[in-house]
């Protein structure tokens, strides 16, 4: 229960938080449109499967603008860095980052095994 309050009340955090995150945002406002609006759908698809409070998502957006703020300096195009399956882009974002779909396949998992685990191996 520590956790949970360490991650979702601890105001400092929250506070720190939100002023990185406008800050971030304010880089994104300086890229060429098309990259504003990839990155925008990206954040969007994303945040659907962030677990928890979101902190590990403020990383991969850092490291996102990062990376597209030196394609747009090279002058490459947005899909030259993300590739046309701009989904499986996003899947390889949150690859190390815990999920709702990671949650959701832990909890089936979970559940199944209290069921039947007791008896014996399947």
């Amino acid at each position: 229960m520590t956790k949970f309050f360490d991650n979702y009340f601890n105001i400092k955090k929250v506070i720190e938080s939100k002023r990185e995150y406008k800050k971030q945002m304010a880089r994104v406002r300086a890229l060429p449109e098309d990259y504003q609006y990839v990155f925008k759908k990206i954040q969007g698809h994303m945040w659907m499967f962030a677990a928890g409070a979101g902190y590990d998502m403020m990383k991969i957006h850092s490291d996102l603008i990062e990376l597209f703020e030196s394609g747009a300096a090279e002058g490459r195009q947005v899909l030259e860095i993300t590739g046309k399956d701009v989904a499986a882009f996003c899947d390889e974002l949150l690859r190390s980052t815990s999920t709702y779909t990671e949650n959701w396949r832990e909890a089936l998992n979970r559940d199944i095994s209290k069921k039947f685990g007791k008896e014996k191996d399947l």
